[in-house]
C-alpha cells in the first residue's frame, strides 16, 4: 500500500513518516521548498530524513503562483502575513496531483490538532480538506484518534489503534517518541516561516505595495542587506562580502548598483526611478556604510558596470533612520 507523506523535515512530519513505516506502508515523501523558510540548512534537513528512512523524496518549489496567494489569501492572514490555511490548501492540491501520478492511495501529514492556532484547529482542518478536494482522505497519524476516521482507516489500509491522540502545543510526547525511535536530529522543530515575523512581513507588504509583478527573486532580496524606502525607490545595502555577492547575483537588469572604490565597501542596489535625488541617496548610503572617512566620498555606479561616479558626503544617521525599513 503506497502513501504520500508531506515531509517538512521537522519533528512532527518525521514521526508521521515513522508511524506509517511501522505499519508497513510504502511511503513516498514530498517536500515544498519556500522562499520564506527560516531554516539555514536548505530544505530544513528533509533530504537527511528521507535518507534515514530510505524513502523516495520529491521536492517541489513554491513559485510565482504562490506569491499571488500571499498577496490576497482567501482565508486571510495569521498574526502577520502568514496565510496558513491558504498555504496548506495550495500544497495539498499539488500533493493530490502527485499522489495520483505515483499511484498513492492516500496522503498523510504531520499535523497535530490545535498545535498551530490558525491552521490546525478542527474547523480549519475541515476547510483545508474540503477546498483541496481531499475530504476524508488526509490521514494525520499523530492526532488520528481525535479526528474522524479517514478512508485509509475505514478500508483497513492502516490500523487506527496504532495511531496517536496528540493534541495541543506541548511537544513532550513527540520528543519522547523521537527518543524511543532514536531520532536525534530534527531541524526546525517548531517551524520556521519568515511571514510570521513582523519585520519581514512589513518588507513583504512594502514590496506588494510598490510592485505589481513580484518574482521569487524579489522575495530572496528581502532576506539580505539593509533595506531603505525613499518614495518610489527601494535601496538595499549589503552588510558583508557574502551579501554583496548575493546582491549582484539577484539584481534586476534595470537596477543600478553602487560601490566605493579603494575602500571596504558595500554593494548597494537602487530599484525604481533613477532620478538625481534617488541616485544621490543611494550613493550617500553607500558612502555611509563604507570604510571611507572622507568628508566627500567618491562612489561609482551603473547598470552593467560602474561607469558613472559621484562625490558625496555620507548620509547622516538622522536621515538614515527616516529611510530605514
Amino acid at each position: 500500500m503506497k502513501a504520500l507523506g508531506l515531509l517538512s523535515g521537522g519533528l512532527d512530519s518525521t514521526l508521521a513518516v515513522k508511524l506509517m513505516l511501522e505499519q508497513g506502508i510504502d511511503v513516498v515523501a514530498i517536500n515544498f521548498t519556500s522562499p520564506f523558510c527560516l531554516c539555514g540548512r536548505g530544505g530544513c534537513g528533509v533530504v537527511e530524513v528521507a535518507k534515514r528512512f530510505n524513502i523516495p523524496l520529491k521536492m517541489v518549489k513554491k513559485s510565482e503562483d504562490y506569491l499571488k496567494l500571499i498577496r490576497k489569501p482567501k482565508h486571510g492572514y495569521g498574526k502577520n502575513m502568514n496565510p496558513c490555511i491558504d498555504c496548506r490548501i495550495y500544497t495539498l492540491k499539488k500533493a493530490k496531483n502527485y499522489a495520483k501520478k505515483i499511484g498513492a492511495k492516500f496522503i498523510f501529514t504531520g499535523e497535530v490538532l490545535d498545535e498551530r492556532p490558525m491552521s490546525q484547529h478542527m474547523k480549519a482542518l475541515r476547510i483545508i480538506e474540503k477546498e483541496s478536494g481531499l475530504e476524508g482522505k488526509i490521514l494525520r497519524p499523530l492526532s488520528a484518534k481525535l479526528l474522524p476516521e479517514t478512508e485509509a482507516e475505514k478500508k483497513g489500509w492502516v490500523n487506527r489503534e496504532k495511531l496517536l491522540d496528540i493534541r495541543g502545543r506541548c511537544r513532550k510526547r513527540q520528543i519522547q517518541l523521537a527518543k524511543d525511535w532514536r531520532i536525534n536530529d530534527y531541524p526546525c522543530p517548531s517551524g520556521g516561516c519568515l511571514l510570521t515575523y513582523k519585520e519581514f512581513a512589513d518588507k513583504v507588504r512594502d514590496l506588494f505595495k510598490h510592485k505589481k509583478r513580484v518574482k521569487i527573486k524579489d522575495i530572496l532580496l528581502l532576506k539580505i542587506g539593509r533595506h531603505f524606502r525613499s518614495s518610489k525607490n527601494k535601496i538595499i545595502v549589503g552588510r558583508n562580502e557574502d551579501e554583496n555577492k548575493q546582491l549582484l547575483k539577484l539584481k534586476n537588469v534595470s537596477d543600478y548598483y553602487f560601490e566605493v572604490p579603494g575602500y571596504g565597501s558595500p554593494i548597494t542596489l537602487l530599484q525604481g526611478p533613477k532620478t538625481k535625488v534617488a541616485i544621490e541617496k543611494a550613493a550617500a548610503l553607500t558612502a555611509r556604510y563604507s570604510d571611507s572617512k572622507e568628508k566627500k566620498t567618491m562612489v561609482r555606479f551603473g547598470k552593467k558596470r560602474l561607469e558613472n561616479s559621484i562625490k558625496i558626503p555620507a548620509l547622516d544617521d538622522k536621515e538614515i533612520k527616516k529611510l530605514r525599513m
